[in-house]
């Protein structure tokens, strides 16, 4: 297959980034809104940064369904951290990967040159989704406030039925396809079928998500957590989705949630319902000279695909493809994988796929197989499964996870990619040039040096002129 190269014109890098710990809903509105959310998860990062929130050029966004006082979620965030009013913010809607599109769309803003510091990352706080009323609820209500007299009243009154209370539940309906007729769940289970994945396979994948969360959390090594604080002095440190007591034997145990009685996905081997944000900043080269800042890892290029909607499961094959035949990469060339666990019917059906020949060929316009992704370089640290997909977020979160592991490891290259609902997939290609982070951190402490420098000589010539102008006065 040929592919361009879709590399951003000019060099974005990643220098920071930060989230709050993923919070799973428990039936009931969590603790944060979406704007609190976003700007617990930015705020640390910006009080690491030599530059003020002002600075930015823009902030931008990934969020799915923000609270109804929270429209344009990105600009009320930038104004609550301190950009100021001068600062334009946005926000992007790409379903599950809304905050990996929140950072190409930030990586073609600096790219382009438009812009050199970009704010931006992704929130969600699903159990906030909103309750909607029937269109038959909402007719009643037009005519009642549209009776003038007390017989219009009476008479519309007499026409309501209780049962046009019953509430419309967003998620579920978001979470459903409106082309095809299906949930998220029931695609994941049409992949399973297709590539022969056992609720065997599924569970242990589970599990294993959980243990790896489990020790990531143990060893401090999701250092891009920040503990955030209720307004009753609770503290939230560690994703608490996760479930380091699970067993085979328990997820076993887990009836069929989609596809009743004889389905594979259960709860168990789903991405849980969560609440989360995650921010980066984003800079140009320009900008980090200009500043001083670190380099985390640099953002190389974005591949977006689509597919059917009803095995939207395989969107990151779709993806993962094209991105590594326009770079001339192979799948050894990638030392860590980042692809977000809607399910882990879905993952194991993306790995399964880009290990299969005839799906290569026939679906992929690949001339063999892509080849298997080592499952010992996938999710190390869990994913969706054991820490939640908050939809908006998960995109920004991944690759945030992605660049620390790459700078922990002092790894080279990583793929981060998502399965979409509706039946796409986005891909994201990371790299950390450590020569080239050390050549760019050297000329940014030599501008710092200089600035300090010429700082100091004109505080002295201040101070000089000062003392001078006091002698002549005496």
């Amino acid at each position: 297959m040929a592919a361009s190269s879709k590399k951003y014109a000019r060099p974005v890098y990643i220098v920071d980034g930060s989230r709050t710990p993923f919070l799973k809903a428990r039936g009931k509105p969590g603790p944060f809104t979406h704007a609190q959310l976003g700007v617990y998860a930015s705020r640390p990062v910006l009080q690491r940064m030599p530059f003020e929130p002002e600075e930015f050029d823009e902030v931008i966004m990934g969020s799915t369904m923000p609270g109804p006082d929270e429209a344009n979620i990105a600009r009320i965030v930038a104004l609550r951290l301190g950009c100021g009013d001068k600062v334009p913010a946005y926000t992007v809607h790409r379903n599950c990967a809304s905050g990996m599109q929140a950072l190409d769309n930030a990586s073609m803003s600096i790219a382009s040159g438009r812009s050199d510091l970009v704010l931006a990352g992704g929130i969600e706080a699903m159990s906030r989704a909103p309750l909607l009323l029937h269109d038959k609820m909402v007719t009643w209500l037009a005519s009642w406030w549209g009776s003038k007299t007390i017989s219009a009243k009476m008479k519309t009154l007499f026409r309501f039925n209780p049962s046009m209370m019953a509430p419309v539940i967003a998620l579920l309906k978001g979470l459903t396809d409106p082309v095809v007729g299906m949930n998220m769940g029931q695609t994941a289970e049409q992949i399973a079928h297709r590539f022969n994945i056992t609720r065997e396979m599924m569970d242990e994948f589970a599990m294993g998500s959980h243990m790896r969360l489990h020790q990531g959390h143990e060893n401090n090594e999701l250092t891009e957590i920040e503990p955030i604080y209720d307004n009753k002095g609770n503290v939230y440190d560690f994703d608490d989705g996760v479930r380091p007591d699970t067993t085979l034997d328990k997820l076993g145990s887990l009836r069929p949630a989609f596809d009743k009685p004889y389905g594979l996905v259960t709860p168990g081997n789903s991405a849980q319902i969560t609440d989360g944000a995650a921010a980066l900043v984003l800079a140009s080269e320009t900008a980090v000279k200009k500043y001083g800042l670190p380099v985390l890892a640099r953002i190389v290029s974005t591949e977006w695909a689509a597919l059917s909607p009803a095995e939207m499961g395989l969107g990151p094959a779709h993806s993962i493809a094209p991105l590594l035949m326009s770079e001339g990469l192979k799948l050894d060339s990638i030392d860590y994988w980042e692809i977000n666990e809607a399910f882990a019917a879905q993952v194991l059906a993306v790995v399964a796929a880009l290990n299969d020949i005839d799906y290569c060929k026939n679906h992929l316009s690949l001339n063999s197989a892509l080849g298997e992704i080592p499952l010992d370089k996938l999710n190390i640290h869990g994913g969706g499964v054991s820490l939640g997909h908050p939809v908006g977020a998960s995109g920004a979160r991944i690759v945030l996870h992605l660049a620390k592991l790459l700078e922990a490891r002092d790894a080279h290259r990583g793929v981060a990619s998502l399965c979409i609902g509706g039946g796409q997939g986005g891909a994201m290609l990371l790299e950390r040039e450590t020569k080239l982070a050390s050549t760019i951190a050297k000329t940014a402490t030599k501008s710092k040096k200089a600035a300090s420098v010429k700082k100091k000589s004109a505080t002295k010539k201040k101070a000089a002129t000062s003392t001078t102008k006091k002698r002549s006065a005496k």
